[in-house]
């Protein structure tokens, strides 16, 4: 009885997966007949963060727009900026002119680089018909009118999705959808703390196409997806492999290729990571029962908040967080990825890796691009790292 249960859950697990893959890796919209019940549109939003909660009760679907991935061939963006853009802005915008996006309501970006915040304006001139916006999220969030600031950009953004939708969006509205998503970030955390207490359990790849879902489908449908997973992955029974136990960090905003993090899991255990940060960015529950819940959606940015390469907070120094994030996962070493072309990713990883350097902790630095294709020369170089790491801890 016990084999055919397992097999049972592996079998479940195994359908769900092939579901999020599925889900995760269509760039598409759905049209206004196929959106699920309850919702009259979709909202594109760019990464890293995005307060999906009120888009949810104003009755739009929130979609993570995350580019075009490594088989969209580029016909049109690159008239309307420079190759040296990093590839998420340029194929993004491949997807809004080529037509794959044409059924969002609107597109909203942030100013979390130079070429993101230029989103918008290349957004409205080309796609006149979408509502485009800028969300300004404060890059220091330690000045005294930070949440002040946070939770005037909610209420305006709150404003022109109601004048959108043709109604107003209620604060009831807005606090069952966060007690919503409390709830998904409560099942994302399980998920990662299965990668860092038992890492044979659930690999990074499958995770992140678990947690990236979560970018295409309803909070409701995703919520019942990673229940129905994270049973099956605790009654997995995998033996444990002799593989170095790492971070990954430098995907918090271009996503790597799923192929890439293929290669990691073969040589290694990847037991924490950046990847979807905006998914994930608020590390606590959002206070439910209060009278503002706008306030509190703008507070838990600045107080309840992982750290991030585009936020500044002086209080999550990045040799800190790097380092707090190597200490809670039990890892032995650290791979230092930047999207080509990513300012902050870059910025971040000289940083990293002077402070990685200076206590002794090894590391591998690699850089990537979303339409990559070739895999062969990074794992060699991952089998070679992995060894050595193996070889330093025997």
């Amino acid at each position: 009885m016990s084999a055919q249960i397992t097999l049972a859950h592996e079998a479940q697990l195994t359908a769900i997966l092939e579901r999020c893959h599925t889900a995760a890796l269509d760039a598409g919209i759905p049209d206004s007949n196929a959106l699920p019940e309850g919702f009259t549109g979709t909202l594109g939003h760019f990464p890293v963060y995005f307060p999906d909660e009120i888009a949810h009760a104003a009755g739009l679907l929130p979609v993570n727009i995350l580019g075009g991935g490594n088989k969209l061939e580029m016909k049109h963006a690159d008239s309307r900026m420079g190759s040296f853009i990093c590839s998420i802005c340029r194929s993004t915008t491949e997807l809004g002119l080529n037509g794959t996006l044409a059924g969002l309501t609107g597109f909203v970006t942030h100013p979390i680089c130079d070429a993101a915040k230029h989103l918008a304006g290349i957004w409205s001139r080309n796609l006149p018909d979408q509502m485009s916006e800028i969300l300004y999220l404060p890059q220091n969030p330690n000045t005294p009118g930070a949440v002040r600031y946070i939770a005037s950009e909610y209420q305006r953004l709150r404003a022109e999705l109601a004048r959108k939708v043709g109604h107003p969006i209620s604060d009831a509205a807005i606090r069952s959808s966060i007690r919503l998503y409390n709830k998904k970030r409560r099942l994302m955390r399980d998920l990662y703390e299965i990668r860092r207490e038992e890492p044979w359990k659930l690999s990074c790849s499958e995770s992140y196409m678990l947690v990236r879902a979560g970018t295409r489908i309803t909070c409701e449908e995703h919520i019942e997806l990673l229940e129905q997973a994270l049973d099956a992955i605790r009654h997995r029974h995998v033996a444990a492999q002799d593989k170095p136990r790492v971070i990954f960090v430098g995907g918090f905003c271009e996503q790597p290729p799923l192929e890439m993090l293929e290669a990691i899991d073969d040589a290694c255990f990847i037991v924490d990571d950046d990847l979807l940060i905006g998914q994930r960015w608020l590390n606590k529950d959002v206070p439910e029962d209060v009278g503002d819940p706008i306030w509190a959606l703008a507070e838990s940015y600045i107080e309840r908040s992982n750290a991030s390469p585009v936020q500044h907070d002086e209080r999550k120094p990045k040799s800190d967080y790097l380092m707090a994030m190597l200490r809670a996962a039990k890892a032995d070493a650290a791979i230092l990825t930047a999207a080509k072309f990513c300012e902050p990713g870059l910025d971040d990883q000289l940083f990293w890796s002077k402070d990685l350097d200076e206590a002794g902790v090894q590391y591998l630095v690699l850089e990537f691009e979303e339409k990559m294709t070739s895999f062969e020369q990074m794992s060699m170089q991952l089998e070679t790292f992995a060894e050595s790491l193996l070889f330093a801890l025997a």
